[in-house]
């Protein structure tokens, strides 16, 4: 169930009407919240409830022992590593274990042992990475005493709540839990913010990335050979576009829904390819992924406490991590390997830049970075490391576009003047549109998705951060 379509926009009707009917019992609201989650991820695929129904059961349970075991470090420590353990056994079977089979199988046969292994097909759960994520935290932070733990009904909401299930933003059980304990409110400025950012999403996502994607990126990125350098290089620019406005759609429709269920949720991007520096461009895209892999991961390697060297080293694993958690394949990999030497050198820089040479001006350091994002996502995009390096050679290549269209262009110099708005634009929009009455703010609403409806081309793909 997607969120452009109509059979999920009768679906959030319906549960908006139920939720807010069910205001003064707080318990049965979130009943029918978590009732409405499952259902919503069963329309993927049934068999999987299961396994996220269990997954909040698990990380329940872990937080439970953890703070049961007191002031006793050991047991707390040892029921920490299981909880870990566990969550990271589920994520590694389902996402990981065909790709090191793969890489076993190939490594046997370098080495002359011809026997073929017998891989299983095993199909990757919608979101388990979000919610995976979301349930460690939990139990990291329990054990750092940062959060209580929560109750069965909180923690199974927590980590099935719809609007963030299958691709984030990774809401943290220290955010959202108290909102779950208190009676929800709504206000006129929240309303207001979720409908201008639902048709905002919508916008970015339908018309935008679809397009680009559909009449662009897909062609060009199937068979790079067959297309001349002008088309290569619209496709990575349109890429860059098109992944942008894919993923904020995402983020945006899940807050401003969330926001009509009366919680809040993370601002998750801010900007990102105005950001001057590769650091502040971390700080500015998926803002949810990469403050967990500050807090859970690059802290948790010593981060900065153990002199230079450590720091670049947990810099470098931090990133090949984070882009091995992408998915399962070696372009994410040289992805985050990419990032994670770039991150440290713009680190070594900062410590030893002779002090007399002056800054690098903003504006060729957001040129410099945009450009270097714009490599790493030829890599993030491409099916193999062969086919990145036949898109990177081919950039070079003569001849006439075959598919850049004014269209196509006019897209992606629209996608990229988002990152030129003024900050929080669509927050100021939604300052304004709550000060009216509530009928024409309705009735605009609809108005304006039925005409993003009619500039959609044919069909609705799937948000690109579904696979992960």
């Amino acid at each position: 169930m997607l969120f452009p379509t109509l059979t999920f926009g009768l679906f959030f009707l319906l549960v908006y009407g139920l939720a807010w009917g069910l205001r003064a019992s707080n318990e049965w609201r979130k009943i029918v919240l978590l009732l409405a989650s499952w259902f919503f991820y069963a329309c993927w695929d049934p068999r999987f409830v299961a396994l996220l129904i269990a997954s909040g059961l698990l990380n329940w349970g872990a937080a439970r022992l953890i703070a049961a075991a007191g002031d006793n470090n050991g047991r707390r420590k040892a029921w920490l590593a299981a909880g870990v353990a566990v969550n990271l056994i589920i994520l590694g079977f389902f996402k990981y274990y065909g790709f090191f089979m793969e890489q076993l199988e190939q490594a046997l046969h370098a080495l002359d042992w011809q026997r073929d292994l017998a891989i299983m097909q095993v199909i990757l759960p919608v979101g388990i990475s979000f919610f995976t994520f979301q349930g460690m935290s939990f139990v990291i932070d329990v054990y750092r005493r940062k959060t209580e733990p929560a109750s069965l009904l909180d923690m199974t909401l927590l980590m099935s709540f719809f609007p963030h299930l299958v691709a984030g933003p990774i809401v943290r059980a220290s955010h959202l839990i108290p909102q779950f304990r208190r009676v929800p409110e709504i206000s006129r400025g929240m309303a207001a913010t979720g409908l201008s950012l639902i048709v905002w999403g919508l916008f970015k996502k339908a018309v935008i990335a679809s397009e680009l994607a559909t009449g662009l990126v897909d062609p060009v990125f199937a068979d790079p050979s067959a297309f001349s350098g002008i088309d290569l290089a619209a496709a990575a620019y349109g890429y860059a576009v098109q992944i942008y406005c894919d993923f904020s759609a995402y983020s945006d429709m899940a807050i401003g829904l969330a926001a009509l269920l009366g919680y809040r949720f993370p601002h998750n991007f801010n900007q990102p390819y105005r950001a001057a520096s590769l650091q502040d461009f971390w700080r500015r895209w998926h803002i949810s992924l990469s403050s967990w892999l500050r807090d859970y991961l690059y802290v948790s390697l010593g981060g900065s406490r153990h002199g230079l060297a450590r720091l670049c080293l947990a810099l470098m694993v931090t990133m090949l991590l984070g882009g091995l958690w992408h998915g399962a394949s070696w372009n994410f990999v040289i992805w985050g390997g990419l990032h994670g030497t770039v991150l440290a050198g713009e680190r070594l820089w900062r410590e030893f830049r002779p002090k007399h040479w002056p800054p690098l001006p903003r504006a060729l350091g957001i040129a410099a970075t945009f450009h270097f994002v714009l490599l790493g996502w030829i890599f993030f995009r491409a099916a193999s490391f062969a086919d990145a390096l036949a898109f990177l050679g081919g950039l070079g290549a003569g001849g006439a576009p075959a598919l850049l269209t004014p269209l196509l262009l006019g897209l992606i110099v629209l996608g990229m003047s988002f990152h030129h708005f003024p900050p929080f634009a669509v927050q100021r929009v939604a300052i304004r549109v709550r000060a009216m009455p509530a009928l024409p703010v309705g009735l605009a609403a609809g108005f304006l998705i039925l005409i993003v409806d009619a500039m959609r081309p044919e069909g609705v793909a799937p948000f690109i951060y579904y696979q992960f």
